[in-house]
């Protein structure tokens, strides 16, 4: 990717071969990142793959060894104060000082970044992120969720023009999950653009306009959901009555999807994943019972980010239920 290629204007984070080394460890190869302004980008990956390294260096918390950025339209080394004063981070360890209420670490953080009406708003947010009722506690005796929200929250006392999310997420129950959830819609609504690491695939498929694949410290895929669900393709799978129906089973999966079946003998079940968009569930049932194969059951099923993820990094990976069954020969 080139700069020359991109209007720089239209895009919050625009990276070109950002490498970083600790030591003997290269972290990051070659990071390039294109994230439009308004959007929510997903960058995910496996662990070690680059993406919390990727997040400390758009945010000026390290310096790049190599290559260049722009982040909100100001240059990543050049203008780090610029830059500075233009996000929002919430990274994965809490910033709240838990011996302060909810209240005083928001007008606390209003005050260290010169943000006029402190007090409004704190209030403002403390509302906005269901935490009201609680803001004149200390923060130590709130749960986690109510702790990851205030530190959310504070990271928007400025209303960022970019919010870096690094694994926001992580160990939170669904309720709280849901809330964060809906801020983050919220601010892409009002023209926020939010760049989110994450671990939980529906959360990235859920959110995201877009989605860079992280591998070995390089973006080895990029595209909206749908378009990285669409490289990986449908996956098929047929249950059986015994055992010897399987071999004829898949080889009809073989013919009908071009791809080798992967076989389940504990369950009688064959599947096999296809690109060919025109395969539908009746062509496969007809298919099969012109065969003479002794159906129990058939399935399409879309392919999800799990797919995406195990599929297309080497790194571990979501569990895929063929993972553990053996190759058809």
């Amino acid at each position: 990717m080139r700069y020359g290629r991109l209007m720089t204007t239209t895009y919050a984070v625009l990276s070109e071969g950002l490498e970083k080394r600790f030591g003997e460890v290269h972290a990051l190869r070659g990071l390039d990142l294109a994230v439009a302004e308004g959007t929510v980008c997903g960058v995910l990956g496996p662990n070690g793959a680059g993406k919390t390294t990727a997040v400390r260096l758009l945010t000026t918390l390290l310096r790049p060894d190599a290559g260049s950025a722009r982040v909100a339209g100001h240059d990543l080394v050049r203008e780090a104060a610029a830059v500075r004063r233009r996000i929002g981070v919430t990274g994965q360890d809490t910033s709240i000082d838990g011996d302060l209420t909810g209240r005083e670490n928001l007008r606390l953080f209003a005050r260290l970044h010169r943000v006029d009406g402190a007090a409004a708003r704190a209030a403002e947010l403390l509302d906005r992120f269901g935490l009201a009722e609680a803001a004149d506690r200390p923060a130590s005796g709130w749960s986690g969720g109510m702790r990851r929200r205030l530190d959310l929250a504070a990271s928007l006392i400025r209303r960022p023009e970019v919010l870096f999310l690094d694994e926001p997420t992580t160990g939170l129950d669904p309720a709280s999950r849901n809330l964060i959830w809906d801020a983050v819609r919220e601010l892409t609504g009002e023209g926020t653009t939010v760049l989110l690491t994450t671990q939980y695939l529906e959360e990235a498929d859920r959110l995201a306009d877009d989605i860079a694949l992280v591998d070995r410290g390089r973006v080895a895929h990029t595209g909206s959901p749908a378009e990285l669900k669409a490289l990986v393709g449908t996956h098929a799978e047929v249950v059986v009555a015994d055992a010897e129906a399987l071999v004829a089973a898949a080889g009809v999966l073989d013919r009908l999807t071009g791809a080798q079946p992967s076989l389940d003998r504990e369950r009688n079940a064959v599947g096999a994943v296809t690109k060919d968009a025109t395969l539908t569930l009746p062509h496969l049932v007809r298919t099969l019972d012109a065969a003479g194969v002794p159906l129990l059951d058939a399935s399409l099923r879309p392919p999800t980010l799990d797919d995406v993820f195990l599929r297309l990094t080497d790194g571990p990976g979501p569990h895929h239920p063929f993972d553990d069954k053996e190759r058809a020969a």
